[in-house]
């Protein structure tokens, strides 16, 4: 099933459900991605890994939205944007733990004689490649940063 097909039986069940929250962030989902499909000019379906890229994308910003009304001492705003993410996590695939992704990191270091920030890039390009949609970026570049030090 397509991920707006997905998308559109959640949003019946949460107009049913009367869930405002989940229903705000589905709605977004909904708009991107046919902002996504629009941009492009076709009327074809966008491919599953611009789907999870977009949907990393909804969540990096809610994240950071939440984490400025946090710090502007704003909860009331905070909460609702945590809970749009825990949302669209859901249609996410499952994220590896740091262990896991340190292995993988390791693994690339390791083939492609890396050492030393300078092959950073590489090794980044080769991870973001290999790990796709199942690791969040930040988290993989600090890793890099680790292993090459």
């Amino acid at each position: 099933m397509s991920l707006s097909v997905q998308i559109m039986e959640e949003i019946k069940s949460a107009m049913r459900a009367k869930d405002t929250v989940a229903l705000e962030a589905l709605r977004a989902i909904k708009s991107e991605l046919l902002l996504a499909q629009t941009s492009s000019g076709s009327k074809e379906e966008i491919s599953a890994d611009e789907e999870i890229k977009l949907l990393q994308r909804l969540v990096k910003t809610r994240k950071e939205s939440a984490r400025i009304f946090t710090e502007q001492n704003r909860p009331d705003l905070a909460e609702p944007e945590l809970a749009q993410v825990a949302v669209i996590e859901k249609f996410l695939p499952a994220q590896l733990s740091e262990e896991e992704i340190e292995a993988v990191i390791a693994k690339i270091i390791a083939e492609t004689g890396a050492s030393g920030i300078a092959s950073m890039g590489k090794v980044m390009g080769l991870a973001s490649a290999q790990l796709g949609g199942t690791a969040e970026g930040k988290t993989v570049s600090t890793i890099v940063k680790k292993l090459l030090v």
